[in-house]
């Protein structure tokens, strides 16, 4: 028989040579393991290091050098089970249906971090920016991979998903740097427009927050059931837009009192009918 034919001496040969073949495959394995593992850091710190050169924020510069590490750890782990002699191809099926599953499972999560990535890339908004953003107005307080922190004006902060973010329109009152406000002034059916109108172009010539370009507006705009309605527009930065409207409103009360300018509230006509009254039918 074959076994027959070989002598213990060439038996115990061919067992060291096993062993040292083993030994060689796992030792190159772990030295491939470490060099990977080190080699990835390394590259993935370049990158990081890059981007911040670069001049991309911080938290996405982190989220994208934390996604190559473990892009570059898979690789490595890949190639250390083929230097071990298991077969990758079942390994990256399984892994390929793995990821398919987890991204079904978390698809919200995934829509909210592609919506912070572009938030981050593209920047419509920046830490105190007064925005509408998902329906909600106030001040940007945060912006990160998952949501956007705005603090309402009743001083609430509200945690809004960024994929409610991206998907719907932005309004940035602060990125241009001013804002415009409106005001309606209702003056009496005997008062001069003209006067009327003169009065609140000097006011708002006087207050040195309200912007000269672009150029104020104050127009009859409707004819109401008890005044004339004045509309007033105009531009001031967006820090003061607040303290401007309540300085003007109060400076259009006091003048309009020292001229003589009447501003009419609510009227109603009552008509008395004077007469006898019927006698009630039984």
């Amino acid at each position: 028989m074959l076994l027959n034919l070989i002598t213990p001496s060439e038996l115990h040969r061919l067992d060291s040579v096993d062993y040292m073949h083993l030994g060689m495959t796992v030792l190159g394995a772990v030295v491939l393991l470490v060099l990977g593992f080190w080699l990835s850091a390394r590259l993935a710190n370049v990158l990081e290091r890059a981007l911040g050169r670069a001049h991309v924020d911080a938290t996405l510069g982190g989220f994208l050098r934390n996604l190559t590490y473990g892009v570059l750890i898979a690789f490595v782990l890949v190639m250390v089970l083929q230097q071990l002699g298991v077969p990758s191809a079942p390994l990256v099926a399984a892994l390929g249906t793995a990821g398919l599953a987890v991204g079904l499972s978390l698809q919200g999560s995934l829509s909210n971090l592609a919506s912070g990535v572009l938030l981050i890339i593209f920047r419509p908004f920046k830490i105190g920016d007064s925005i509408t953003a998902g329906g909600i107005d106030g001040t940007v307080q945060g912006i990160n991979l998952m949501h956007t922190l705005v603090q309402k004006g009743d001083g609430t902060m509200a945690v809004i998903p960024n994929a409610k973010v991206g998907g719907d329109a932005i309004l940035n009152y602060s990125q241009l740097g001013q804002q415009r406000f409106e005001l309606n002034v209702g003056i009496g059916y005997e008062v001069s427009i003209d006067q009327a109108i003169a009065e609140v172009r000097g006011l708002m010539e006087a207050d040195e927050r309200i912007l000269k370009t672009p150029a104020q507006v104050v127009w009859v705009s409707n004819l109401g059931d008890n005044a004339v309605n004045l509309q007033i527009r105009a531009f001031t930065k967006t820090a003061d837009l607040s303290a401007t409207q309540y300085a003007l409103l109060k400076a259009i009360k006091e003048r309009f009192d020292e001229v003589g300018i009447s501003m009419p509230g609510p009227q109603r006509q009552i008509t008395i009918v004077q007469g006898v009254l019927p006698e009630a039918k039984p």
